[in-house]
């Protein structure tokens, strides 16, 4: 039995449509015991994204951006995130998409770039699916400063890091984005293994 054979929507209500989409549904679902249940789950929708480490292994640097996110200021964080270099896919394939935001966000042009996997980072109320990307660099790349597209409200800094840096400040606390984080330890796993 497949998971759409355990679910029978009863109805879909838009609750916001501002900046995504946060929709409640009332369906009922097939619990493992065959008996049915009623519940209500709000999503919030806003697309599919991806993200991309870039990391030169010879100089064992990675590349990371600095930005203000509400949400995390909100939810009392009082400091500008550490992240990977990410965006909305908004219709396009996931490996042109992160390009574009790599050259917008980092300033950088990258050459071959690896899919290492797809993942959802908050199944229990957010619908994105994201891509992780890792590609090398190096400083020849450099085709801009990077920055953000500051008619989205973007203020990015690009920052460089040696590898190890950026697993200690993990360590410390000084990098919790789970999308940077989890392409930092496959970094650790597959890429600075020596």
């Amino acid at each position: 039995m497949s998971v759409a054979d355990r679910v029978r929507i009863r109805e879909v209500k838009v609750l916001s449509d501002n900046w995504y989409v946060l929709r409640k549904a009332t369906f009922d679902f097939r619990r493992a015991d065959g008996t049915w249940q009623t519940q209500n789950r709000e999503a919030y929708d806003r697309g599919n994204g991806a993200a991309l480490l870039p990391y030169d292994r010879e100089r064992r640097t990675v590349l990371l951006v600095r930005q203000f996110r509400y949400p995390a200021f909100s939810n009392g964080y009082d400091d500008l995130l550490i992240e990977a270099a990410a965006g909305l896919l908004d219709a396009a394939e996931p490996e042109a998409r992160i390009r574009a935001e790599v050259e917008e966000e980092l300033g950088y042009r990258l050459g071959e770039i690896t899919k290492v996997f797809e993942c959802f980072m908050s199944p229990g109320s957010v619908t994105e699916k994201l891509h992780l990307f890792v590609a090398p660099y190096s400083p020849r790349m450099r085709i801009g400063d990077g920055g953000g597209n500051v008619d989205e409200g973007e203020d990015i800094e690009r920052l460089e890091f040696a590898f190890d840096e950026a697993m200690a400040m993990v360590a410390r606390g000084e990098i919790c984005d789970a999308k940077t984080i989890i392409l930092l330890q496959h970094a650790a796993a597959h890429i600075f293994v020596d």
